[in-house]
């Protein structure tokens, strides 16, 4: 008997292997075989029921062993949260550092320029013609917020969110967010670039204001929008 168990193993090996099922003529010669070698070989009546059934797939699972599916992101969308809420600090800013900005006028271009700019270089490139080709080469680094010139820096709260710069032409542009509402935000600026000897003028188109202004070859433009979680969020470009 002990000879006979490799044949047995061989034989159902061969029978899983196979590329068509068993037939019932394949199993009961198989049966015969295993009578005629001795009671202690007598077909296991689990071992036919399993061999005669076929292979069952599950539809659902049969994607779950693909190494190269895409699969879902194991963080959420952080764009599907809603935006925190702005708690007001201090922004140390003294009632002897604003000045009232003048009325808006009724039209807004700088706005119309600035819309569906989805980078800085972009939003700087459309104020000027000639500044085109200086923005199209500005580097993006946090480094650059700290490189505005004294006469127009950042406001004294500001969250820096991005910011690029180009010092072949002195081009600083930087986006940053504040606790400040946007009216002390342009006050605040007002007073900063006409006491350096720049122009200032103020449009609005809806929510969006600019101030901006020259000085000699200098220039500057500050886009203050309410941002919906609280405070102000403002884009500056100084050149």
């Amino acid at each position: 008997m002990t000879a006979i168990r490799p044949l047995l193993l061989l034989a159902l090996a061969l029978t899983a292997c196979s590329k068509q099922p068993a037939s019932q003529q394949d199993l009961d010669s198989l049966d015969q075989e295993l009578t005629a070698a001795g009671p202690g070989n007598q077909r296991d009546p689990a071992l036919t029921a399993a061999l005669r059934d076929q292979i069952m797939v599950d539809p659902a699972l049969t994607q779950s062993a693909n190494t190269n599916v895409v699969r879902p992101p194991s963080r959420p969308d952080p764009l599907s949260a809603p935006p925190e809420p702005v708690i007001a600090t201090p922004d140390r800013v003294a009632a002897a550092d604003l000045k009232p900005t003048p009325a808006a006028k009724s039209d807004c271009p700088a706005c119309r320029k600035a819309d569906g700019a989805l980078t800085l270089g972009e939003l700087a490139s459309r104020q000027s013609a000639a500044g085109a080709p200086c923005a199209a080469r500005v580097t993006y680094s946090a480094g650059w917020a700290n490189r505005l010139p004294a006469a127009v820096p950042l406001y004294p709260d500001a969250r820096v969110r991005e910011a690029a710069g180009n010092d072949a032409c002195g081009l600083r542009v930087v986006s940053f967010a504040s606790s400040a509402p946007v009216g002390r935000i342009l006050d605040w600026y007002n007073a900063r670039v006409t006491r350096a000897g720049y122009s200032a003028e103020h449009q609005a188109s809806g929510a969006q204001h600019v101030l901006g202004g020259t000085h000699g070859n200098a220039a500057y433009v500050v886009y203050v929008s309410a941002d919906p979680a609280g405070g102000s969020q403002v884009d500056l470009i100084v050149r």
